[in-house]
């Protein structure tokens, strides 16, 4: 059989799909021919069945590399549901389960084993790798092998030794965020640059950018959440700490809400999951643990209470929003003290001096798509050097800034810096130039200064809006080793000097209030078969904690959705659900069925 109708057969017989998703045609044609290749696809555009589909259909063996044990787990879980095996070997397991996975795969009747990184690359492990036919390794998360790259990972940059250690063995790479020098990084050293260059968009056109200062983040955040009532989203915090009591306040306030971190035990957090996956209103509060691997298509929105740590966080953050292509809105909040928070865990981090630059350069280009007055879809697809028209979907779009003149203002918090000997923090210095008669600038005798008092017209919120502005173009820079003090940089001097001058859209001495769109819930699905979607997600969640895998690995929402429309009593009707293959109709189809025609011989009684 021709290599493309083999692959097009098994998407049908085994992954139960009718046709590829965009771009997953053209990666896996060139990975069936033999090529290495290095796919940049969007987050929830289907990278996994572009290496699964052929490692099931050749006769060598292929290694998947992946980082997080988690995501090893549901996708291993997920191919032994459609009948596919795959072993994992990994520290999560006992030493037992490790041996009985090797000898699965080290055998016939296994053509697919996980591992990560830093299990791959032991010279045990290579060895007897080295007795089997390995014909393709799969890096995931690819981005993790380089330098440049936002995730950057020391065991990740032994897989560098892969090409020589392995030399008849194809290579496919992915990630969903490189840009262009992380990309040529990954293709040298996985491949000596031997590799094509797959990008397939960063563009995802449903989706809503919005950003916001942080005033009260917990208030502004529930009104957001409140009048989304019915809809699922995911609340990203910087720590647990922050995640735990941010989930108390929402649901203190009627909002179903729970916290996720790393903190949380596997017994709880299965747990959630399921739970998201299965009901329609709830919100995930979790730290960056929460989101690898979940195939939910309909999270409506995705909010970040603080500053993430670099656009490449950012971005595969709201990629998980909206991923069944219909509007949702993606929502950042931050201050000064995020800015400095995300500086001060750049500069304590391991790592030389270059690396951390890097990361200072990621920040720096997050913080101007913060503070940028243009559209913001055009500001994240440069970064990756894509490109688009005005996307007319943003705050800045639909509410243009209006930019104005603010060099004076700017001014009077350089004078206060440089006045005050650059040894303090913005509360300070804000306090100096509104003519605060606090105890610290009395005792430093800072209300004789000649900067004292001069912006005592305008409000704390608008000072703090200039000082993050200053900070986010480099006009002013933070401290971090001098406890974050304020210094003025050569930008700053030339705003004194008047040779520049310091512009930003209009700074309003209220609180700012985001306009987010309301409840929307956009489904197929009529009101009065409501019941029917709850009932088939109910056995969902039965089959799968009796399994001990989440939800999603039975059937994805998008699959049940189709049965509560369709309502498939059929063998032949069951088969034509996306997502469902023989061996799903085989094991599940009386189950799902028998609810399907209880529930239709309810309403003609």
């Amino acid at each position: 059989m021709h290599d493309r109708t083999r692959i097009k057969d098994a998407l049908k017989t085994v992954f139960g799909f009718s046709d590829f998703r965009a771009g997953q045609e053209d990666i896996i044609s060139s990975i069936t021919s033999g090529e290495n290749i290095l796919a940049v696809m969007p987050t929830g555009a289907g990278k996994s069945l572009c290496y699964q589909l052929p490692a099931i259909t050749r006769t060598s063996k292929t290694i998947i590399i992946s980082p997080l044990v988690a995501l090893m787990s549901d996708q291993v879980a997920s191919l032994k549901e459609i009948g596919i095996a795959a072993e994992m070997i990994h520290s999560g397991q006992i030493y037992d389960d490790n041996v009985i996975s090797w000898r699965r795969f080290a055998s016939d009747d296994c053509h697919i084993l996980y591992l990560s990184p830093e299990r791959l690359m032991q010279p045990r492990m290579i060895a007897a790798l080295q007795k089997l036919p390995i014909g393709m390794f799969v890096v995931d998360e690819a981005h993790c092998i380089s330098k440049w790259g936002s995730g950057f990972r020391p065991d990740y940059e032994a897989l560098s030794q892969l090409r020589d250690t392995f030399p008849s063995a194809q290579i496919a790479a992915f990630t969903a965020t490189a840009d262009s020098a992380t990309r040529r990084d990954i293709a040298q050293k996985l491949c000596e640059g031997n590799a094509r260059i797959i990008v397939h968009g960063f563009d995802r056109p449903n989706l809503s950018l919005s950003v916001a200062p942080k005033n009260n983040v917990n208030q502004q955040i529930t009104e957001i959440v409140q009048g989304r009532s019915g809809e699922n989203g995911i609340i990203y915090c910087l720590s647990r700490n922050e995640t735990d009591q941010l989930a108390a306040y929402l649901s203190d306030r009627g909002v179903n809400a729970w916290a996720y971190h790393a903190g949380k035990d596997q017994e709880y957090r299965q747990n959630c999951q399921d739970r998201f996956m299965t009901e329609d209103d709830m919100v995930m509060v979790a730290t960056v643990a929460f989101g690898m691997g979940i195939d939910k298509p309909d999270i409506r929105y995705v909010i970040h209470a603080s500053l993430p740590s670099s656009v490449e966080a950012f971005y595969q953050e709201i990629g998980r929003a909206g991923r069944d292509g219909k509007p949702s809105d993606t929502i950042m909040f931050y201050s000064l003290q995020d800015m400095v928070k995300r500086q001060r865990m750049i500069f304590e981090a391991e790592g030389n001096d270059n690396f951390k630059f890097s990361e200072y350069a990621r920040l720096e280009a997050l913080l101007g798509y913060c503070e940028t007055t243009d559209c913001r879809r055009q500001v994240l697809l440069a970064y990756f050097d894509d490109a688009s028209a005005p996307c007319g979907n943003c705050d800045n779009c639909l509410a243009p800034p209006d930019v104005r003149d603010y060099s004076s203002e700017a001014s009077y918090v350089i004078e206060a810096i440089y006045q005050t000997g650059q040894f303090f923090g913005a509360s300070h210095i804000i306090d100096v130039i509104r003519g605060s008669d606090s105890a610290k600038v009395k005792e430093k005798a800072h209300d004789g200064l000649s900067a004292y008092g001069k912006g005592i017209n305008h409000s704390k919120a608008f000072f703090q809006t200039i000082m993050r502005q200053l900070v986010a173009r480099a006009i002013v820079k933070v401290n971090i080793e001098r406890f974050g003090a304020l210094e003025v940089t050569e930008l700053g001097d030339d705003i004194l000097a008047g040779r520049k001058s310091f512009t930003a859209g209009f700074i309003s001495e209220k609180e700012t209030k985001i306009a987010v769109r309301q409840s929307r819930k956009e489904t197929v699905i009529r009101d009065e078969d409501a019941g029917l979607v709850g009932q088939l997600k109910a056995l969902r969640l039965e089959i799968a904690q009796s399994k001990n895998v989440p939800a999603y690995v039975v059937f994805t929402d998008k699959a049940i959705m189709e049965m509560a429309y369709y309502k498939p009593t059929t063998e032949e009707a069951f088969l034509s659900i996306n997502g469902v293959g023989p061996k799903k109709v085989k094991e599940y189809f009386e189950q799902f069925s028998a609810v399907i025609e209880r529930y239709l011989n309810a309403q003609e009684s």
